[in-house]
């Protein structure tokens, strides 16, 4: 790296220390701060780590890879319905804006925002119910989306040497669901948001693809948090604002926890496992199941087929079986 007299990097550093200490809260985690890296690398002397694995993130092929996995509907004919991309892009912005509220790390939050489903099989939930399924069979264990999200920044992204993220942006990344919660406020809330997030682009979807007709919504949980996904957004951002300020963690009001579960519970009866689903899921578990088990015949090892099949786009999957 060529030498420059008065460069601004040589004051970058101090400039962020000296930023954060008078705007972020006392709560959140600071930028050069970082519990670290597994490998240490030089620093960068225009961007802290967070912004560096934000960076690394949105390089990844497994990132360019989501704009072709499935959100809800497969394949869908459409052009206006959510990917597993165009989820990623909102929970990651609806996250940077009560990050920004509660004063807490943004770039932290959006790198764990925009890695955390790397990790998510083709055919959404579907095909992470497959292959689920199918890992069990074979060995006892268990596939789960958040798990394989950490093994694809930590061990198959740059041929096998990974991204080398920081701690935090990996805790956030391994805990954004599950049963354990992450280490940090910025996880715990890309963990909330994310729920929020595709729970009111699903019904949005579902009712475009005429699944849901909007008068069979829950009434008493759309009146309390507002007929349209906006709207509903909106409130839902607003209550965890201010329930999590006043509690000094990530924490939704008894209320609005309780009528965003309902909602969710409603979307599953109603859309993801309802009766409209039943054929797509029936395509997807056909799919994963033949490729999987076409591999395994052919002698591939148990863990490989795991990462090919997970890897898959929803198109690839389809193109791939019917050529078998």
């Amino acid at each position: 790296m060529p030498e420059l007299a008065g460069r601004t990097a040589d004051v970058f550093e101090s400039g962020v220390r000296e930023q954060e200490d008078r705007w972020l809260s006392p709560l959140a985690v600071r930028s050069f701060e970082t519990r670290g890296r597994a490998q240490a690398e030089d620093p960068c002397l225009l961007r802290t780590p967070f912004q560096r694995d934000r960076d690394r993130i949105v390089h990844a092929k497994a990132f360019r890879r989501l704009m072709h996995k499935t959100q809800v509907f497969v394949d869908p004919a459409g052009d206006h319905y959510r990917t597993r991309l165009t989820h990623t892009l909102e929970t990651t912005g609806i996250s940077r804006g009560v990050a920004r509220a509660l004063r807490l790390n943004e770039d932290l939050v959006e790198a764990i925002g925009l890695g955390h489903d790397l990790g998510h099989p083709p055919f959404g939930h579907a095909g992470e119910e497959a292959l689920d399924a199918l890992l069990q069979a074979r060995s006892k264990r268990r596939f789960h989306h958040n798990e394989h999200s950490l093994r694809v920044v930590d061990v198959l992204e740059r041929d096998g040497r990974g991204l080398n993220l920081t701690a935090e942006v990996r805790d956030g990344i391994l805990n954004h669901t599950g049963p354990h919660e992450p280490d940090t406020l910025e996880g715990k809330i890309v963990r909330l948001v994310d729920r929020v997030a595709y729970i009111n682009h699903d019904i949005d979807d579902a009712v475009r693809a005429g699944v849901l007709d909007p008068r069979d919504l829950p009434r008493d949980e759309i009146e309390l948090l507002g007929p349209t996904g906006s709207r509903r957004i909106d409130a839902l951002v607003h209550d965890l604002v201010e329930t999590s300020e006043r509690a000094g963690d990530i924490r939704q009001s008894d209320e609005i926890g309780a009528a965003t579960l309902a909602l969710r519970s409603f979307m599953f009866d109603r859309v993801y496992l309802g009766d409209g689903a039943r054929a797509e899921h029936a395509r997807a578990h056909a799919t994963v199941t033949r490729i999987f088990d076409h591999l395994i015949d052919r002698g591939n090892p148990l863990d490989e087929v795991v990462d090919y099949v997970a890897g898959m786009t929803d198109r690839f999957a389809l193109s791939y079986a019917e050529s078998l």
